[in-house]
């Protein structure tokens, strides 16, 4: 079954309803960011948030960014388990106390330092991720999203995924 076209008349009362939410979330923002969300960009959301097929952009890229997290921590917990196996073999295979203990400061500083690299290795990976979901809003023509790695634009956008968030879950918006 078809659903109806909405009429002229309910597009105005939704994007009229959009642009109000967006204003009030806006307001709630600390100053710095409230000046990077000015009205015509929260206009030109409230606009692109029309259709519904934003919403399931979002919520389709905040999926993967889930599993993607998931995946990266079990990556993470799978070295950390790895180096107390290492260590606890090393414990079972020297009998000398003072040997194990030389032994035990090498692998605890080369296992910090494998820990380390790891970490980069992830936050790379996650940049990646935001750098992803940036370049696919802006090409969906979502305003306010484009490939950045400024801190403060980074935030900016997390405010607007969120207020895109926020609106998906109400009642108004669902048609």
């Amino acid at each position: 079954m078809e659903t109806a076209e909405p009429t002229p008349e309910a597009l105005q009362r939704k994007l009229y309803f959009l642009l109000e939410q967006l204003q009030d979330m806006a307001r709630e923002l600390l100053p710095k960011y409230q000046m990077r969300v000015p009205i015509e960009l929260l206009s030109g959301l409230a606009n692109c948030l029309l259709n519904d097929t934003v919403f399931e952009i979002v919520k389709g890229l905040m999926e993967i960014q889930h599993v993607t997290e998931k995946h990266l921590f079990q990556q993470r917990l799978q070295i950390i388990n790895n180096q107390a196996l290492e260590i606890q073999e090393m414990v079972n295979s020297t009998q000398n106390p003072e040997q194990l203990e030389l032994k035990r400061n090498i692998l605890l500083r080369r296992h910090k330092e494998e820990l380390k690299q790891t970490d980069m290795k992830l936050v790379i990976q996650l940049d990646q991720k935001v750098s992803d979901q940036q370049d696919t809003l802006e090409k969906a023509g979502v305003p306010g999203f484009f490939v950045t790695n400024k801190p403060i634009e980074i935030k900016v956008q997390m405010y607007l995924l969120d207020f895109i968030l926020r609106l998906s879950k109400m009642d108004m918006i669902k048609s």
